[in-house]
């Protein structure tokens, strides 16, 4: 038995919606189980900090999950590290040599692969032992496609190559079903390891902003216990939040403003 089975998790499959996400938070109120919603196109899909992420039929793999969890909701600050943990494990077993970009970027050869969005929903009202739950939304680039690239502004990898969507979809639920249920027990400290060890911009000087105001500048020395990135700025060690601020390489030639997200 498979490790999303053994938990219980359901799987359901879209031709096409706006969100997966929206569509699982819709959900909530009904569902008494972990469920996995993926769509073959998404028209309303979202990242961070509210960007767009469009998916036409085939050339990505979209999709979300709900998952309850039974602890405080300040403990689920990680869970997108130890989700990108999970997701990058999966991958670099098939042969791509992800990295991730904190918070929650996958990146292949420098460019950016997928990213992660996690949501949390409070547990239902009058109901103290009901979960916590969290929609986490992943979306990778499985093919190429000029006009879906041509909108990002930014190179965009994909996975290429004969791989079978479902085989991978399969794989990343396996491993997705392991990591929360490991997450929920011990939290983002199994995971901090390998996160270090695939980190993109380990060593490098980056700019740390938010909403194009530069907050921080300094040389990436990895994340704490927390999932907060640590930054070295000369002699001291800042500790900026997940999720507040985004992370970019800064350019000779350019302001930060333009440097690439």
């Amino acid at each position: 038995m498979s490790e999303a089975a053994r938990r219980g998790l359901a799987i359901e499959v879209l031709a096409s919606t706006g969100s997966t996400n929206a569509d699982l938070r819709q959900r909530i109120g009904q569902l008494d189980a972990p469920l996995l919603l993926a769509a073959e196109a998404q028209t309303a899909g979202r990242g961070r900090a509210g960007r767009s992420w469009l998916a036409e039929p085939g050339d990505s793999l979209c999709f979300s999950l709900a998952w309850p969890f039974h602890i405080p909701l300040a403990r689920l600050a990680g869970l997108p590290l130890a989700v990108g943990v999970a997701v990058a494990s999966t991958l670099r077993a098939l042969g791509r040599p992800v990295q991730l970009k904190w918070p929650n970027d996958l990146l292949l050869d420098g460019a950016k692969l997928g990213g992660i969005l996690v949501e949390s929903l409070p547990a239902r009202a009058g109901q103290s032992a009901a979960p916590l739950w969290a929609v986490i939304g992943i979306g990778l680039n499985v093919h190429a496609n000029s006009a879906r690239d041509a909108r990002l502004g930014h190179p965009a990898a994909i996975l290429g190559g004969a791989l079978d969507r479902n085989v991978l979809l399969a794989a990343l639920a396996d491993a997705l079903s392991d990591t929360l249920g490991q997450f929920a027990a011990e939290g983002l400290a199994p995971f901090v390891d390998r996160w270090q060890r695939w980190h993109a911009h380990a060593g490098q000087p980056v700019v740390i902003l938010e909403q194009g105001r530069v907050l921080h500048e300094g040389t990436a020395t990895g994340i704490d216990a927390a999932g907060c990135l640590l930054l070295d700025t000369g002699g001291q060690l800042v500790s900026v939040a997940a999720g507040d601020v985004s992370l970019r390489i800064p350019v000779a030639s350019e302001s930060p403003d333009a440097a690439a997200d």
